[in-house]
């Protein structure tokens, strides 16, 4: 899964010929060979030959159509929105546009509150360590007006200690701490879903992922709770989906869009509060 992000942009510039200019050229000189003697015939030709190289140099232009967009438009008004986080972030197997953050800033500016597209940094598999790595590559600006942190699922699946997760994330708190001007109110941590419930899960000792996945949000809760941020609990409402079949994606591990859009809704009403100051 591809990483999201707003790139700085290398672009490809092709060039293409200006045909009409090019064969004047090209016409004028054979007009003017045909009328000179032949002992000028090999100056003309060596014209000739170096009024072909400069008019391709000359009657061609740039071609930007290969120049890549980006997921925040350079005309785009509005507060800005970093989201971090990994395969739940950046919206595995399902649609762009329902991703919880795509949906989050879709809602807000149905409430009149007006955001940017958001800046997505999140691949599928990442740990807190991928995370911070990719963080720090980035040129990010520091004055985002929201930035959410959700990340810990991988660190449990694959068996890493809470010891490292508790040092790794308090670090990239602090970083998205700094990314929104160091202040945490603007701040927002979501916990870690619970995929016990899914289908990929079945055959697991499910009991065994959710103490797990509880034992982490612990860490990442109390870590949010010290350095005064917003958090947000949706791993309750993603063991919805144990009974709720339309709340998991098609892949049997990650969960919908209808899910992604109770998240969505729940940092939505964060921001209200962020609004009026609460």
């Amino acid at each position: 899964m591809q990483t999201i992000k707003n790139p700085a942009g290398n672009f490809r510039r092709d060039f293409v010929l200006k045909p009409d200019a090019f064969f004047i050229r090209i016409l004028i000189q054979i007009v003017l060979m045909l009328l000179l003697s032949k002992r000028n015939s090999f100056i003309m030709l060596l014209l000739f030959i170096a009024t072909v190289f400069q008019t391709i140099l000359s009657c061609s232009k740039p071609n930007n159509e290969y120049m890549p967009s980006t997921i925040i438009s350079q005309t785009d008004t509005g507060k800005t929105y970093l989201a971090l986080g990994d395969s739940y972030t950046i919206g595995e197997s399902v649609a762009v546009s329902d991703r919880y953050p795509v949906q989050a800033v879709k809602m807000l500016k149905a409430n009149n509150i007006s955001f940017q597209n958001p800046e997505i940094i999140a691949t599928t598999g990442w740990m807190t360590a991928d995370l911070l790595s990719a963080v720090n590559n980035h040129q990010l600006k520091n004055n985002f007006d929201l930035v959410s942190l959700l990340i810990g699922v991988n660190n449990q699946y694959q068996g890493r200690s809470q010891s490292e997760y508790n040092t790794q994330f308090t670090t990239l708190l602090q970083k998205s701490i700094q990314l929104a001007g160091n202040n945490s109110s603007h701040v927002i941590v979501l916990s870690i879903p619970d995929y016990s419930v899914t289908p990929f899960a079945r055959g697991s000792d499910t009991a065994f992922i959710a103490k797990q996945i509880d034992s982490f949000n612990l860490i990442n809760k109390t870590i949010a709770e010290e350095y005064k941020v917003r958090y947000i609990n949706v791993t309750d409402e993603s063991r919805k989906a144990a009974h709720d079949a339309s709340l998991i994606a098609g892949d049997g591990l990650h969960f919908s869009g209808k899910e992604y859009s109770v998240w969505a809704s729940m940092l939505v009403d964060e921001v209200k509060k962020m609004q009026s100051g609460h």
